[in-house]
């Protein structure tokens, strides 16, 4: 047996290279996942192997950043007062996203008080509302207790809001925290679809336990005057590091050769910390259920790309007291699409 000795003396102190998986182990050559790279590796039996091309490895890239360690848990609030241009699609899409890529739990909920349509957006599913977590809330203590209130859609919890337009409005902010605090305890990632009320009382609560903010805008006159005065009354209200840190999605279901994109986009990239677009797509246009199989891949990709500039700021989420109590994370799926 053959016994290596190093000539130095042994200090005891922690090498610069570290013990792991990417320092240790011999990398076979990668084969590609698509385009004309794969086409030549299948077709050769593998004996031509392209290697890895450039839009794969920007994918990649994406789902390193998105799949950012989080401790605690991160409350993203997905808001605009402008209806019709796409915050509850942003909010679903996100939610799949975040939920799909990263191995943690994650809870989209709609804090919509004129009966929300999230939870239409992702399962179909309303039988059981916000208001019966909050009627039952102090019998809330396991896992097991929350799923109850939530559906599914692939790997993402969903909350929904009442639908009973007379009940729904008395969802006020008191209400809004009792809910958070229970999610907090079992999702690291909180996603809110809140109305298009900034004065509303839940609002109220949305924004002051936001990690994180979403704009939805319009490259339109109106769509992306109203972004601009949303921004100007968080300011005028305290919020001025969730409009700093936050990111403007600009929807692009209406568009118009009439108006300059660019200087939209250089407009809302002067006062927030990221600009993305999302690309009309005829599964989203439908309204109905949203399955991300069925998006376009430009559209998968802005999604990634909104993913991953909120998750960009993960490390930034303050651990809370009522945190430990959260269940285990789960395997991430793979892979990663």
């Amino acid at each position: 047996m053959a016994v290596s000795m190093s000539v130095t003396a042994a200090s005891g102190a922690r090498p610069n290279v570290q013990i792991s998986d990417e320092t240790i182990v011999r990398r076979k050559p990668e084969h590609p996942v698509g385009g004309w790279r794969r086409a030549v590796y299948t077709v050769s039996g593998g004996l031509l192997n392209p290697g890895v091309g450039a839009a794969e490895l920007a994918r990649r890239a994406l789902v390193h950043r998105i799949r950012s360690p989080l401790s605690g848990s991160h409350q993203i609030a997905v808001s605009s007062i402008k209806g019709g241009v796409g915050k509850t699609t942003v909010s679903a899409c996100l939610g799949l996203v975040l939920a799909e890529m990263r191995g943690d739990r994650a809870v989209a909920l709609d804090a919509n008080p004129d009966a929300g349509t999230l939870a239409d957006r992702l399962t179909g599913e309303v039988d059981v509302t916000v208001r019966q977590m909050l009627n039952d809330i102090a019998t809330i203590r396991s896992w097991s207790d929350v799923a109850r209130y939530t559906s599914l859609a692939g790997r993402l919890q969903v909350l929904a809001s009442e639908q009973d337009p007379a009940s729904s409005d008395a969802f006020n902010r008191v209400e809004y925290e009792q809910v958070c605090a229970v999610l907090r305890r079992f999702f690291n990632i909180i996603i809110t679809d809140s109305g298009t009320g900034l004065v509303h009382s839940a609002m109220e609560g949305t924004l002051a336990l936001a990690d994180s903010l979403v704009i939805i805008g319009a490259p339109t006159v109106d769509g992306a005057s109203r972004a601009s005065k949303t921004l100007d009354w968080l300011l005028a209200h305290g919020h001025r590091d969730l409009v700093a840190n936050g990111v403007v999605v600009l929807s692009y279901d209406r568009v118009s050769r009439d108006v300059d994109r660019d200087r939209v986009r250089e407009h809302f990239a002067a006062r927030c910390r990221g600009v993305a677009e999302m690309p009309h797509d005829p599964h989203l246009a439908t309204g109905g259920r949203i399955d991300l199989d069925k998006l376009r891949p430009a559209t998968r990709q802005a999604f990634m790309e909104i993913a991953a500039l909120l998750a960009d700021r993960f490390e930034f989420s303050p651990m809370t007291a009522d945190e430990p109590a959260r269940a285990p994370a789960q395997p991430a799926a793979q892979p990663a699409r």
